[in-house]
């Protein structure tokens, strides 16, 4: 019998431990275990940490398994929103304005960046221990910044020439952008005086929205919720799906 779905896989492609094996690490590795315990990957001439579960614990703790913006975005906000590049703006435009606005909202800090494991698109470090978010999707969360989000990648789900990372926040936890997998926008949450001006910029346009409520904005796609859960299972890659 169909069994209405939320869209997204319940039952989450295999996730590596957030440990690391010193076997594992490949010639062209670029990340390596610190004394402390931490994994630190190597970049642009400097390390980053690596992040583990106890980074975004409060997002796996905080999210809602249903079709509202809580599903990406903890219910700890002032304000919410969507957002996706207005028509006659580029990708590339849109992304830097929302970079842009951020830090102005943002006291000098490290970012979180979380680059999801699709199979298709590049999480910069390959050989970095992921973490599980959501429907137990991989991510590779990393310690960094805006100018990092804004140049370690090009191509996401959401656009050939996207650059941003699927999922980032602030150290502070002051506001947080996610795109889930299924997902053709981005969602947002944090104080209102940011969603305002996210919303006021030309370049992002960001559509206001209330919790409780479908984030999805008109016009953008994603599955209409009638999917089985084997359909739902069968949009992940073949080598993600569940044996």
């Amino acid at each position: 019998m169909p069994v209405r779905g939320i869209c997204r896989p319940r039952h989450g492609p295999p996730v590596r431990p957030a440990t690391w094996q010193t076997s594992e690490i490949r010639a062209t590795t670029t990340a390596a275990p610190c004394l402390n315990g931490r994994v630190q990957a190597f970049k642009d001439g400097r390390s980053w940490q690596i992040g583990t579960a106890r980074e975004v614990s409060w997002i796996a703790n905080g999210t809602t398994e249903d079709l509202s913006i809580t599903a990406a975005i903890p219910p700890a906000f002032e304000a919410y929103a969507t957002c996706y590049e207005p028509d006659g703006v580029t990708i590339e435009a849109h992304e830097r304005a929302v970079v842009e606005q951020l830090v102005q909202f943002t006291a000098d800090q490290p970012w979180w960046l979380g680059y999801l494991e699709t199979g298709a698109h590049s999480v910069v470090f390959d050989d970095a221990p992921r973490v599980s978010l959501y429907w137990g999707w991989p991510y590779v969360l990393i310690a960094a910044g805006p100018e990092q989000a804004l140049t370690w990648r090009t191509g996401h789900i959401r656009a050939e020439y996207g650059v941003l990372p699927d999922l980032f926040f602030p150290q502070d936890r002051s506001w947080l952008v996610s795109a889930l997998w299924d997902d053709t926008w981005t969602c947002i949450g944090g104080s209102k005086i940011l969603i305002e001006a996210l919303h006021r910029d030309p370049l992002v346009h960001a559509h206001r929205v209330q919790r409780g409520v479908d984030p999805k904005p008109p016009g953008r796609d994603r599955d209409d919720g009638t999917a089985t859960a084997t359909e739902t299972d069968s949009r992940m890659p073949l080598w993600y799906r569940d044996t």
